[in-house]
This record gives structure tokens, C-alpha cells and sequence, in this order.
């Protein structure tokens, strides 16, 4: 079993939801976790830049996180929106389980 989480921000929480649903419906994901109010500040287009933003979290298989990454990328309102893979080393082994379960 490999588990991976897809780390993601959105340019709302509305985004997050919208994408999150998604992305449960579909099976790509077994729960997305949104939070809310991050602030951002990066450089865009050779300017220093800052904004509010909501970050989306996906427990899911590594099979999958690809195509929850493309998925993501596909229902983003951004330009290039943030999405990138973390590995899971390790955690409490029925709720991984239940990741994989939850995930086809």
C-alpha cells in the first residue's frame, strides 16, 4: 500500500469545494481537507505578489495522485495552479487502509 497527499491551493475556498468534491465523486481521493484564509506572497510575472488563498489537501493513493494532480490542474481558474505530490512514509495503518479503500 502507498499513500500520498496532494497538496494544492486554490483561489477561494468556493474553488476548494468545487475541486474537492470532485475529486471524492470520482474516487481520485478518499477525503480532501480545505483550509481556509492562507495568505500567499510570491513572485508572478517578475513582480512580488501577495493574496489570500485556501489550501486543498487529498489523501490518496500514489496510483492515483497523478490523476488527481491533472484533475486538479483541469478545474483550477489559475494560470498554473499549485498542485504537487507528498509521499506518505508512514501512519496509523486502518486509516491508510481505509485511503485505499475509499480509492479506485
Amino acid at each position: 500500500m502507498s499513500i500520498s497527499l496532494v497538496y494544492a491551493t486554490t483561489e477561494s475556498v468556493e474553488e476548494a469545494r468545487r475541486i474537492g468534491r470532485t475529486l471524492i465523486e470520482d474516487r481520485l481521493a478518499a477525503c480532501v481537507n480545505i483550509l481556509d484564509g492562507m495568505t500567499s506572497i510570491y513572485r508572478w510575472q517578475g513582480a512580488v505578489e501577495e493574496g489570500r488563498e485556501a489550501v486543498l489537501i487529498a489523501k490518496t493513493r500514489t496510483a492515483l495522485a497523478g490523476r488527481v494532480v491533472d484533475r486538479i490542474a483541469a478545474l483550477h481558474g489559475a494560470d498554473l495552479p499549485c498542485a504537487v505530490v507528498l509521499p506518505v512514509s508512514g501512519g496509523h495503518p486502518p486509516f491508510l487502509d481505509w485511503i485505499e479503500g475509499e480509492t479506485s
